[in-house]
C-alpha cells in the first residue's frame, strides 16, 4: 500500500482514506467483515462516503451500512455521494464517543483513520464493543505518527522536517489536543482492555519517494499550509515557530533545486490494521 504523504503539511495522516484507498484494501475490508446478507455495518467516521460506495461495488447482497461522522457537512456529502450512485446507506452526524446506538445494534463495525484524532480513543472503543454483537468483528486501521521518516539528499530537508514536527507538535499542544500518536501499535491494548480479541494485526506501510524536487505548486501547498495552521493560532511562540519552519521550508526549496536530478526525498510511516473480536 502506497501513496503519498507529507509530513510538512500535517503531523497525522490526515487525508488517509483519500490517498490509499484502494480495491485490495476494500476486499481486505470486506474478508475481515465477513458480511452477510442481512448483516448490520457501522462505519465510524465515514467521511464523504469512500468506504460505502467502495464497499457497494462488491455487490454484497442485502447489507444494511451505517455511516457516522463528527461533521454534518461530510455526512451530507457522503449522502449525496452514495445517492448517486444508487445505494441505501443511513448517515448520522454523531460522536464516536458517544455512539447514538442501542447496545448490540451492529454486526460488525470499522474505523479507519479516526482514533489518531480523539483525545479518548479508549471511550471511542468502548462504544465500538459497546455497540457491536457477541462475537461481532471490529476493525480498526491506524497510523503510528510517532514514527514518521524523512530523507533528503540535502541539509535543509532534514532540517525543515524536524522543524515541521516541532511545529505541528507545539500548535497540538496549544490547540489543547492530547492524542495519542502511537495510537497504530497500541490498538491491541486498546482492544483487550474493552473484550475485544485481536485475531489479527497487519501492518501496511505508506511511503512516497521523490527522485526529482517538488514542483512550485507542490512548495506552495506545504507552505500554504503551514500558513493556515499559524493563522489558527494565538500563542505568539508557536506562531513564530511556524514563521521559522516557513523560512526553513524557503531554504529546503532553494537547496532542492540546486541538487536538480541528484535530488532524493523519502517519505515513510506504518499502518496498523487490528482485527478483533468482540468476546
Amino acid at each position: 500500500m502506497t501513496a503519498p504523504i507529507d509530513g510538512f503539511t500535517s503531523a497525522t495522516l490526515k487525508n488517509l482514506r483519500e490517498r490509499w484507498w484502494t480495491a485490495d484494501f476494500t476486499e481486505f475490508l470486506a474478508e475481515t467483515l465477513r458480511p452477510r446478507p442481512g448483516n448490520r455495518i457501522l462505519d465510524v467516521g465515514c467521511g464523504e462516503g469512500l468506504a460505502e460506495v467502495s464497499l457497494g461495488r462488491l455487490q454484497i447482497s442485502q447489507i444494511r451500512l451505517v455511516g457516522i461522522d463528527l461533521f454534518a457537512a461530510k455526512v451530507a456529502a457522503a449522502l449525496r455521494e452514495t445517492r448517486s450512485h444508487n445505494q441505501r446507506v443511513g448517515f448520522a452526524a454523531a460522536d464516536a464517543c458517544r455512539l447514538p446506538f442501542r447496545d448490540g445494534a451492529f454486526d460488525s463495525l470499522f474505523c479507519i483513520a479516526v482514533l489518531q484524532h480523539i483525545a479518548d480513543a479508549a471511550t471511542a472503543v468502548a462504544e465500538f464493543a459497546r455497540t457491536t454483537v457477541q462475537n461481532g468483528r471490529i476493525m480498526a486501521v491506524e497510523p503510528d505518527n510517532a514514527a514518521r521518516y524523512l530523507f533528503s539528499s540535502v541539509p535543509a530537508g532534514g532540517h525543515a522536517f524536524e522543524l515541521s514536527k516541532q511545529f505541528y507538535a507545539a500548535a497540538a499542544d496549544a490547540r489543547g489536543e492530547t492524542t495519542d500518536e502511537r495510537i497504530g501499535p497500541r490498538l491491541p491494548t486498546l482492544f483487550a482492555a474493552h473484550g475485544i480479541e485481536t485475531i489479527d494485526l497487519r501492518l501496511f506501510p505508506v511511503s512516497h519517494t521523490r527522485l526529482v524536487p517538488p514542483s512550485g505548486d507542490e512548495w506552495k501547498e506545504r507552505r500554504d499550509a503551514i500558513q493556515r495552521v499559524v493563522d489558527q493560532l494565538t500563542r505568539k511562540d508557536v506562531r513564530e515557530l511556524g514563521r521559522e519552519l516557513l523560512h526553513g521550508l524557503t531554504a529546503y526549496e532553494a537547496e532542492a533545486s540546486s541538487a536538480g536530478s541528484s535530488f532524493v526525498e523519502i517519505q515513510h510511516t506504518q499502518l496498523f490494521a487490528a482485527v478483533g473480536q468482540k468476546t
